[in-house]
């Protein structure tokens, strides 16, 4: 690329001088700089080797200064007879002081995520020129390409122990500090998230039960308690069956504790009004976003989530009513489940792109009415194929009174959590509220005053 533009991709010796002096002036600021800074966004390839050497010294808690990383770079062969020593030397007396490392890391991770973006430029390039496969197919590389380079992810798949071990400390930290037993967000039903540890990021979670069960609603649910929950952050609700307005309307219906039914009419009170009013003003604090194009492919869902600054869930209702990103046409028999496989699968990799939890619903198959004990099991995911490989959760909700309108249990929802890569399986007892077509944990209690 260097040689196509005549010209010297972007780089600052003596912001990268200064990083690799502050670090063997003063030990302490090492922490900061490899927060700030990667191996990767050194130009010279001495100073990328001197960061590696002091970056697996720091990995193994080991002490750091002149003498010893010298010995360490002898030991990793990087060691030059004739320079190293000198060039170690060198980097400590024109470095201005280690007080501002951590700047001077920030000039070096700059420089090189701008020479990223111009050899992720010069692929797109080379892409459209080659002209092999479609525009869309073009479309969705470069974005994967430019997101890629926001998230601060290099194609760089193989990672030294070192570096991974880090970030699962930095992630117990974190966890230890919250003081939270579940590692994931919290969905707002307590007893399920005990089951499945909280919604964890890049986790495929999948929600399926027959029609009339309340899929829709429990997601609802659970988009709207994160919402809350994290106000500053997004949360994005796809859904290909029902409008915008709908769903509005179901959750200003779970907010006020307003029956459903008189918002579909408009009969209100003046006290029901005054509980509207205040349920969507406490909506509308929130950044809870809907997108109902019944049309709309993975592709072009992620494309539009890559946008989002701070994304914490996303939601999908349902499956089956997506299209592929190669054909916006339906199939049928083992076409179509093929199709909805490739779907799944192409969730799973968005989840953990985009590092947040996906929570998709689905549909069952007719199976379980033919049974006498009709809780849903994995064999009735309606068109499975790869879908229960691919999800890292897989939830059902039944219900007995909907099958048995004499059952003492009216009105009790069961979360059969038969898939859970994070801990057991079992079920979980919820309390169906129908007028508000919502659900809550079994000692919930609503107060009408």
């Amino acid at each position: 690329m260097e040689d196509l533009l005549g010209r010297q991709a972007p780089h600052s010796l003596e912001a990268e001088q200064s990083v690799l002096g502050s670090m063997l002036i003063d030990s302490r600021c090492i922490n900061d700089v490899i927060g700030a800074v990667r191996a990767e966004d050194f130009y010279l390839q001495t100073n990328r080797d001197i960061f590696e050497t002091i970056y697996e010294m720091f990995s193994y808690s080991q002490v750091i200064d002149p003498v010893t990383v010298l010995d360490k770079m002898r030991e990793r062969g990087v060691y030059d007879e004739q320079t190293s020593t000198k060039y170690i030397m060198q980097l400590m007396e024109i470095t201005p002081t280690a007080a501002n490392a951590k700047q001077y890391a920030q000039i070096v991770h700059d420089k090189g995520l701008l020479r990223n973006l111009s050899e992720a430029a010069s692929d797109i390039v080379n892409t459209v020129y080659e002209g092999v496969g479609t525009a869309q197919d073009m479309l969705e590389a470069a974005e994967k390409k430019i997101y890629a380079l926001r998230r601060g992810n290099t194609n760089e798949s193989l990672e030294h122990v070192g570096t991974i071990l880090l970030k699962v400390f930095d992630r117990l930290t974190e966890l230890s500090e919250s003081g939270s037993d579940i590692s994931g967000i919290p969905s707002g039903l307590r007893d399920l998230d005990k089951f499945i540890s909280g919604l964890n990021k890049s986790d495929l979670m999948l929600l399926a039960a027959r029609p009339g069960m309340g899929k829709t609603s429990m997601a609802l649910n659970i988009a709207l308690n994160v919402a809350k929950k994290y106000p500053k952050k997004t949360v994005a609700f796809f859904s290909l069956e029902m409008s915008k307005q709908q769903l509005v309307t179901r959750l200003i219906s779970n907010e006020s504790f307003v029956d459903n039914k008189k918002l579909t009419t408009g009969q209100l009170s003046v006290d029901e009004w005054s509980k509207i009013g205040i349920a969507s003003s406490a909506l509308s604090q929130t950044d809870l976003r809907v997108d109902d194009n019944p049309a709309i492919t993975v592709a072009e869902m992620n494309a539009k989530l890559r946008r989002i600054d701070d994304l914490a869930l996303v939601v999908i209702d349902y499956l089956q009513l997506m299209t592929s990103a190669g054909s916006r046409q339906n199939y049928s028999g083992e076409n179509r489940q093929q199709v909805v496989s490739d779907i799944s699968r192409s969730l799973k990799i968005m989840a953990k792109e985009l590092n947040v939890p996906v929570l998709c619903l689905s549909q069952l198959s007719r199976a379980n009415e033919s049974r006498q004990d009709k809780r849903p099991m994995l064999s009735d995911l309606r068109e499975s194929g790869a879908i229960e490989q691919d999800a890292d959760e897989v939830l059902f909700l039944y219900r007995e009174d909907y099958y048995n309108k004499d059952t003492e249990k009216q009105n009790v929802a069961e979360c059969i959590v038969a898939k859970n890569r994070h801990g057991e399986t079992g079920m979980v007892e919820l309390q169906w509220l129908p007028q508000f077509t919502t659900f809550a944990d079994r000692e919930w209690r609503h107060n009408e005053g």
